[in-house]
């Protein structure tokens, strides 16, 4: 099952500090096993937050959004799914970055995007929003990113 992480869920799994680390760092490293797709646009909300944090510097943020990028495939937005976004945000009420994150996975096959951001649990258009702090979603995230052994 195709899936992709949103920028909160790669902040995590790289801010050490956090609390949601070790769940976040479990979840991308199944991650690398499964099928995963990264957004360029969850790439750059990741460094543009990271950066800003006091216990990275740039360069560190950088190495660290590098990293991930070599590990899936990236997917950037095209123009049609700035016109999907626009439709979802218009009818569901979703944020914009939200919906442009939304459009893109669609469009690059994910079933999945495993975020705190959305509503948990949401589906549009064949694409479901999953909390992957929730431990009530554990059996179908280990559906789609069985665990490690």
């Amino acid at each position: 099952m195709r899936l992709t992480l949103d920028a909160n869920v790669l902040i995590h799994a790289i801010d050490e500090a956090a609390i949601e680390h070790a769940r976040a760092y479990e979840i991308l490293h199944r991650a690398v096993d499964g099928d995963c797709v990264q957004t360029l646009q969850s790439l750059a909300e990741t460094f543009a937050v990271v950066s800003r944090k006091p216990a990275f510097a740039h360069l560190e943020a950088r190495r660290a959004v590098d990293h991930v990028r070599g590990l899936f495939p990236v997917v950037h937005a095209e123009p049609h799914d700035l016109e999907e976004a626009m439709r979802v945000v218009e009818h569901h009420k979703i944020q914009f970055w939200d919906a442009m994150l939304w459009a893109t996975a669609k469009r690059a096959g994910c079933l999945l995007i495993l975020s705190r951001d959305f509503q948990d649990g949401r589906v549009l258009d064949g694409v479901t929003i999953v909390d992957p702090f929730n431990a009530a979603n554990d059996r179908l995230i280990d559906f789609a990113l069985p665990p490690q052994e």
